[in-house]
């Protein structure tokens, strides 16, 4: 399971013209299922990810020593399935890595009732379907996360 974990300050997603979802201060995470990927994969990634101490503090000169829960922050979980790219041949992308949809749908609706039961605020995008994501991201501060590089 591959995720781009990125610190914003606004995110939202909309579909078809319609807003779906949207978060003020926060993550919004983009999730890769990979094929053979599993609840652990899934697990390990939410820890990492609800433990990250990327966000600013007020005491220390603004060295990134609080985590989401400190700041009241929300996540915004978008499926992305085109992180499994493999362009190691030619110019267009092979996606063989990635989980089947089913499988997919199932392990991105396990990694969402994780971290809602970490007592975080979750926001998501609808899966498989074609999104609009805009984000505000502060710093820039992004970080790639792969379950299987424990």
């Amino acid at each position: 399971m591959r995720a781009v974990v990125q610190r914003v300050s606004r995110a939202e997603v909309r579909c078809n013209g319609r807003i779906l979802s949207k978060i003020a201060r926060g993550f919004v995470v983009l999730l890769g299922v990979a094929s053979g990927d599993s609840e652990a994969d899934a697990a390990h990634l939410v820890d990492r990810i609800v433990g990250m101490r990327v966000f600013a503090d007020n005491d220390n000169a603004g060295k990134m020593n609080c985590s989401l829960a400190q700041v009241g922050g929300a996540i915004l979980v978008v499926s992305q399935f085109t992180l499994l790219a493999d362009t190691s041949s030619g110019r267009r992308p092979s996606f063989t890595a990635a989980a089947a949809p089913d499988e997919a749908r199932r392990l991105y609706e396990h990694f969402l009732s994780l971290v809602r039961s970490r007592d975080v605020k979750v926001e998501s995008g609808e899966f498989g379907a074609m999104m609009e994501v805009e984000i505000v991201n502060d710093g820039p501060v992004t970080i790639i996360l792969d379950s299987r590089e424990k």
